[in-house]
């Protein structure tokens, strides 16, 4: 229109850069007053206590596997215990001179759990391989064949047998709560009954209270001159306090699946399981990764506990190292630590698999 100036709009302001380091600084340290105060806080804290822990830590530390040196500088961690009671700790009480069985045993199993983590070797043959190393890992580490002299399983101990109690109790878990989480949404009354009565009644009680029963409560139910080995009783415990924590994780993804698909399925034929092996649980077990992961870690971390049934595993060999000799029993604290390192390291490894894993299963849902 005529008589009519042209006023330009002002500028705007440069948009803010929302990627890399100073951009994610800002937004999640600095993003507000409150923000910020807290960050400020704890970075005064680290800066108070970091570097007198640092020194104690690396710079005082005494790494030479001598006690008297580790005696005389008092200011300082002694790392020299851990390599003093190195094979102890890992090993256990397992014979001194048979510990490369334990080590070849671990290092097949590592081995296999490396192997079936690889979406390479996802194969119908995978399931035969798992077999296969158990078998040897039991063959090594009993004996008595090829030459080998035969050693007791209340000598196992240290990382072997945390590694072995985990992956097999994990391994055997998994399909006994899948089991479980179907049958507490099973339409008949007496399946779904017992389901929820081994839920609740196992979730109900502490672990430890499930192992002492499997370690000494068991053997007095058995007739005379019958007996299982402990550490068959304290797997099978472990296995179904496990399952019973990773059939409610199941269950909740399963209730995720909208009704609908099934009644879909129903329609086009599709018997019980043919719905769930191929509409239902790969939709369920895709939403509850992070939950069965997380089961996994605490597993993992709950084989600490067979110590109070005199099965030695990683925790209470690094205890019976130490507590065994008076001249490194001061050092308990090195030996937490180093302990603590090694589970660290095995549970952020299972949780950075965690995540890729997700990634997985992701992809469908950005396409």
């Amino acid at each position: 229109m005529s008589g009519q100036t042209f006023q330009p709009i002002p500028a705007r302001t440069a948009p803010v850069n929302t990627e890399g380091l100073v951009a994610w600084i800002r937004s999640n340290l600095f993003g507000n007053w409150s923000t910020s105060l807290g960050t400020l806080t704890i970075v005064a804290t680290m800066l108070y206590v970091l570097p007198p822990f640092l020194k104690w830590l690396l710079v005082d530390a005494v790494w030479i596997p001598n006690y008297d040196a580790c005696h005389a500088d008092a200011a300082g961690a002694c790392w020299g215990v851990i390599a003093e009671k190195f094979r102890l700790i890992i090993f256990g009480r397992y014979p001194f001179e048979e510990q490369w069985r334990p080590l070849v045993a671990t290092l097949l199993l590592l081995g296999l759990i490396a192997i079936s983590c690889t979406r390479a070797f996802w194969k119908a043959w995978l399931a035969g391989v798992w077999v296969v190393v158990f078998a040897l890992f039991f063959a090594i580490m009993f004996g008595g064949m090829f030459g080998l002299t035969w050693v007791e399983t209340d000598r196992w101990g240290g990382l072997p047998l945390t590694i072995l109690l985990s992956t097999l109790c994990m391994t055997a878990a998994f399909p006994i709560a899948l089991v479980i989480a179907l049958g507490r949404r099973s339409n008949l009354p007496a399946i779904r009954s017992v389901c929820t009565i081994y839920v609740e009644l196992i979730r109900g009680v502490p672990l430890i209270s499930v192992l002492f029963m499997a370690s000494f409560m068991f053997p007095l139910l058995m007739p005379p001159g019958f007996n299982i080995d402990v550490l068959i009783r304290v797997m099978a415990g472990i296995t179904l306090f496990a399952a019973a924590y990773m059939a409610e994780v199941i269950r909740g993804g399963l209730q995720a699946i909208p009704k609908g698909q099934i009644e879909a399925a129903a329609t086009l034929g599709l018997s019980y399981w043919q719905t769930q092996r191929k509409i239902v649980l790969p939709q369920a077990l895709a939403m509850v990764v992070p939950g069965v992961m997380n089961n996994f870690i605490a597993t993992f971390m709950d084989t600490s506990l067979v110590t109070i049934v005199s099965l030695y595993e990683l925790t209470g060999s690094m205890s019976l190292a130490l507590n065994s000799d008076a001249n490194w029993r001061p050092f308990k604290i090195e030996g937490y630590l180093f302990i603590a390192l090694i589970y660290f390291i095995f549970c952020f490894s299972m949780s950075r698999y965690s995540k890729w894993i997700e990634k997985q299963v992701n992809k469908s849902k950005l396409r």
